[in-house]
């Protein structure tokens, strides 16, 4: 709304009653003259007029002293979280700089606000906030836990004040950004109340008729629930009293959000949903005996009610990776009723209320979890059970020997100190490391020995045709990589190795040379290899010339006397051009046969001419003893025939073909209204036709259209072409 603020008389009493409680909360944490400063500087900025009221028309500084009320009371934050809070406005309107601030409260400060600017930069940027990688990339922006923290705070003093504002839109928009970032950001770091509040609130706001309806249904089933949970707990209280354990019980009714959740998901009315309510069980007990009177109390329940085992959640063994433990079971109790009862201790229990605030109050909590391990930080700068102090120092310094950085998806991997991209590769597969060309780093493309920093987020990129060198030992940091590599790099030799000694026994076929293994271990030797992999390895990059082996294996197999018959050396000028392919063809040459059933030859078919089954075609021996195979009428066909027609083989198509080939149409035709829909209409009527590609210019009326399609023969091309030159408009169709 940009109107400068004039605190009405309720905006005035407001102010002046959460400015008093958050003094009284704060006198021990703030240094003398903090309180005096702060309130001073908010002073000065309402009095220049320079703090204007938000798009809903909310006071900034109301708001900013009920976010630091919800910091304090609900997260546990203190001093420099509550001033970055107070003094937030003032930065935002321009008053005051990030630098002054750290200047006069403090680098943590600071440090704080810096973290809030960049968010809002990232908001700036990428608007979509839909997704766990959304969530995860503001955790890397944030420099400072207490960042996250008092976003959540906000947002949660948002929804509380945006209850009556007529800006619907924006108000939708607000609560789809609590629904889908805040509160599972909440659920990260425990947050479980603000969470459940979170969701509450955004399905009110968003679908205002279902929150409604399930919050009169609970109100009207009160009294029958109360009366039942009664009836549930008296048998379990008396037993484990029995048993000698020291706890207490409550009832919790499900949230509104959970409630709708559970409608929807199983299609079913508020009647529908049985487990509406949990019966949560608090054993006091000391730390080193928590699992075993959690098992004790789960084999007394089971004992007296029939368990649903599908519906057990053991996070007692296997914690969340935001520290949650807790033992859920569904047991069935009176009247056949499910009920869910959740076992966990007075520590589990705060845990599981306050998340990471209660986290800081237990040194050594190390559950299991990308995540968690990142805020242990937090937790091994405590020395004493004291609080929250210690929170006030910290920074979001990771280990100096580790290192955390989010995959795409979100999650949140670590890696020691100077690992590559090469290292994220293998330790997400094999397969991606032994193809891994590069990455992505927040967007920008890098080779695979870039070094991963903490909050990198990381995107692999890969080829088919890379492969593994033996270099890559010296780029990878983590032992994982480095035998991936080797194995890789030994089982790649293998496969070279009988490609090659394939490629060999083809190449002495052709030749007619017999091969024997005693004269190649002494050609080998000849040619200076020690090792069999390294001769094979050279043969496979081309380091070493096939020529040059088969000269010398000649040598070494005949002496010193000179080739004669087949192994004659013969110069392409000796041969007589003649303007018809078939003349370049020794008669008396074998004809290959192309089929499914050629098997020992390395063909392909060529990309210049795309041939298909029908085809009048030819064989080309190419500098790598494969085999192209191009049709008579190839573009290339003249040159080849000029300049390597003693390299040119006869060949033919054997039986009826089988396959599909790829052939490109090319179509010109007046630029008509739906001729594009007829010319894709023909192809996709024809069930033995599969369009793979088309691509469509217009210009003066003309337009030039390329269909890429696959088809088994000449004679279906034919079929094609014909009924394409039908369709109205089309001037000309011709095979590419």
């Amino acid at each position: 709304m940009n109107e400068h603020i004039n605190f009405s008389t309720e905006e005035r009493a407001l102010a002046l009653e959460l400015y008093s409680h958050l003094k009284e909360k704060m006198a021990f944490s703030t240094q003398e003259d903090d309180e005096l400063r702060v309130r001073h500087q908010l002073m000065k900025a309402i009095e220049d007029g320079q703090v204007t009221r938000d798009f809903f028309g909310l006071n900034p500084i109301v708001s900013s002293l009920q976010t630091a009320i919800v910091a304090v009371d609900e997260i546990g934050l203190r001093r420099d979280a509550v001033i970055a809070i107070l003094l937030r406005p003032c930065v935002e309107s321009g008053t005051m700089s990030v630098d002054e601030i750290s200047a006069s409260y403090g680098q943590p400060v600071g440090r704080i606000l810096h973290g809030l600017q960049r968010i809002q930069e990232l908001y700036k940027k990428n608007p979509v906030i839909e997704s766990e990688n959304f969530r995860n990339l503001l955790l890397s922006f944030a420099e400072d836990m207490r960042v996250i923290l008092i976003m959540i705070a906000d947002r949660v003093n948002l929804m509380r004040q945006i209850r009556d504002t007529t800006n619907e839109e924006a108000k939708n928009e607000v609560s789809q950004e609590a629904a889908y970032l805040y509160a599972p950001l909440a659920h990260k770091l425990g947050l479980y109340k603000l969470k459940s509040e979170l969701e509450d609130l955004s399905l009110k706001y968003l679908e205002h008729d279902a929150y409604y309806h399930i919050k009169e249904k609970l109100n009207a089933t009160k009294a029958a629930r109360d009366a039942y949970i009664e009836r549930f707990i008296k048998p379990i209280n008396e037993k484990l009293i029995a048993a000698g354990l020291k706890f207490h019980m409550k009832g919790r009714t499900k949230s509104i959000h959970s409630i709708w959740q559970k409608m929807k998901k199983q299609k079913c009315a508020f009647e529908g949903v049985y487990d509406l309510f949990a019966i949560r069980i608090i054993i006091d007990c000391p730390r080193e005996e928590e699992k075993q009177q959690c098992w004790k109390t789960f084999a007394i329940i089971t004992d007296m009610y029939t368990s649903n085992p599908k519906r057990m959640r053991d996070w007692l063994s296997v914690p969340k990776s935001n520290g949650y433990e807790s033992l859920h079971i569904t047991v069935k109790g009176p009247e056949d009723k499910w009920v869910e009862v959740q076992i966990r201790t007075e520590r589990m229990d705060e845990i599981a209320e306050r998340g990471v605030a209660a986290h800081w109050r237990y040194k050594g909590v190390k559950p299991d979890g990308g995540m968690d391990e990142w805020l242990n930080g937090i937790r091994q700068m405590l020395e004493n059970t004291s609080g929250m102090e210690a929170m006030d120092e910290f920074k979001m310094d990771l280990y100096d020997d580790e290192i955390y950085v989010f995959t795409p998806r979100g999650d949140l991997l670590k890696f020691p100190k100077g690992a590559t991209v090469l290292d994220m590769a293998y330790h997400i597969h094999s397969k991606v490391g032994n193809q891994c060309t590069g990455a992505r780093i927040n967007g920008r493309i890098v080779t695979f020995r870039q070094a991963l920093h903490s909050g990198d987020q990381v995107e692999i990129l890969t080829s088919s045709t890379q492969y593994p060198k033996q270099e890559w030992l010296s780029i990878v940091k983590t032992s994982r990589a480095k035998s991936k590599i080797r194995l890789a790099i030994k089982e790649t030799q293998q496969k070279e190795a009988l490609l090659v000694k394939e490629m060999l026994e083809r190449k002495f076929r052709n030749r007619k040379i017999d091969l024997e293994e005693s004269v190649m271990m002494k050609a080998m030797k000849k040619l200076g290899y020690k090792e069999a992999s390294d001769f094979y390895r050279d043969l496979a990059s081309e380091t070493l010339d096939v020529a040059t082996l088969i000269d010398k294996y000649v040598e070494l197999q005949q002496g010193e006397k000179t080739p004669v018959g087949d192994n004659q050396a013969r110069s392409a000028e000796e041969f007589v051009l003649d303007d018809h392919l078939a003349s370049n063809i020794p008669q008396n040459d074998d004809v290959l046969v192309i089929g499914k059933d050629l098997k020992g030859v390395d063909y392909q078919l060529a990309h210049c001419c795309n041939p298909i089954y029908g085809d009048a075609v030819f064989g080309f021996v190419t500098v790598s003893g494969g085999i192209k195979i191009h049709r008579m009428d190839c573009p290339n066909a003249p040159e080849l025939r000029r300049r390597f027609g003693y390299r040119i083989v006869k060949a033919k198509w054997s039986g009826k073909g089988a396959s599909q080939y790829q052939i490109t149409l090319r179509v010109i035709g007046n630029d008509d209204l739906g001729i594009v829909n007829n010319l894709t209409s023909i192809i996709s009527k024809d069930e033995k036709l599969v369009l793979r590609s088309i691509n469509i210019d217009s210009h003066d009326g003309l337009f030039r259209g390329n269909l890429t399609v696959m088809m088994g023969d000449t004679n279906r091309l034919e079929v094609l072409i014909k009924k394409l030159r039908t369709v109205k408009g089309v001037k000309q169709v011709e095979r590419l």
